[in-house]
């Protein structure tokens, strides 16, 4: 259902308040640039420090101004069920095309609570859901068997796989088959996940360099292999750049240089080191983004 470059768009914000005008122009400019699908609300656009009023606003925007023209999958995870069931019910009234949920952070939840959390939502919700999976941010792996568990569920449709590991993006793509539509959740992944059987990717990279992941993918697709090679090697240094520091700081930065956002965060997010931001901007200019 969901595949290619789907970008996990950044929130902006102008002293102190969601940007509209900065949102909706980066809304537009990822469409022109054939971006696949817009995830409002994910981790990249700093949904942990969002009001509900905030959230609801992000979303209803995202729809409002995508108008029906690519995908929106807006982030509803929680490490509360009941919220996660909340945001999801928001989201499917506000007109999104699914709903992106993280395995709930901190809970550290057993697989079977994971297993149950996840089908509390989709028997709550009737909406394509996407599962997230990024052990890095919530200190809980969803294993395989979980996923497969799960994927018999007819509205859960997709995973963001970003454990950094090709074999479990593997293992979950030969258990669940056309079940489940693999997508990764690393961007320097994409490439080797794809070859294992992934869709696509949702994407931190696509925020400054949308045509190009959309190419990438777009390519592999067609059995370009080495188009779609020689763009993942012409994209690692800012892959790697993006995460010099924890996203979605340097992903902002890098827009803030490019003009397309003012680059405030909220804390306990700040802005980069001095000596981070310069290497930044160092392969910022080699990418010729600025």
């Amino acid at each position: 259902m969901f595949s290619g470059s789907i970008v996990a768009i950044v929130t902006p914000f102008r002293n102190g308040k969601l940007d509209e005008r900065a949102f909706g122009d980066l809304i537009e400019w990822q469409i022109a640039n054939g971006t696949n699908g817009i995830v409002p609300c994910g981790t990249t656009g700093e949904s942990a420090t969002l009001t509900h009023d905030e959230h609801h606003r992000v979303v209803r925007l995202t729809v409002e101004v995508a108008k029906g023209r690519v995908p929106v999958i807006a982030g509803t995870g929680s490490n509360s069920t009941d919220e996660a069931i909340s945001l999801t019910r928001h989201a499917k009234d506000a007109g999104a095309d699914g709903a992106l949920l993280i395995t709930p952070y901190y809970n550290k939840p057993t697989q079977e609570g994971l297993y149950r959390h996840y089908k509390a939502v989709a028997e709550a919700v009737d909406m394509p859901l996407v599962l997230y999976n990024i052990p890095g941010r919530t200190g809980v792996n969803m294993l395989p068997a979980t996923v497969a568990r799960l994927a018999v569920m007819k509205n859960i449709v997709g995973i963001k796989e970003g454990s950094g590991s090709v074999q479990q993006a593997s293992d979950i793509a030969q258990t669940c088959g056309d079940r489940l539509t693999v997508l990764s959740g690393d961007d320097p992944l994409t490439l080797p996940m794809m070859a294992v059987g992934a869709k696509g990717v949702i994407t931190v990279t696509a925020n400054v360099m949308p045509k190009e992941m959309a190419q990438l993918v777009a390519s592999f697709q067609a059995g370009r292999i080495d188009e779609a090679r020689r763009i993942h090697f012409a994209l690692s240094a800012l892959f790697a750049a993006l995460f010099y520091e924890t996203n979605p700081i340097p992903v902002k930065e890098a827009l803030g240089m490019m003009g397309k956002i003012d680059p405030e965060l909220r804390l306990p997010m700040c802005a980069m080191s001095a000596d981070n931001r310069n290497q930044l901007t160092r392969v910022l200019k080699e990418m010729r983004l600025i």
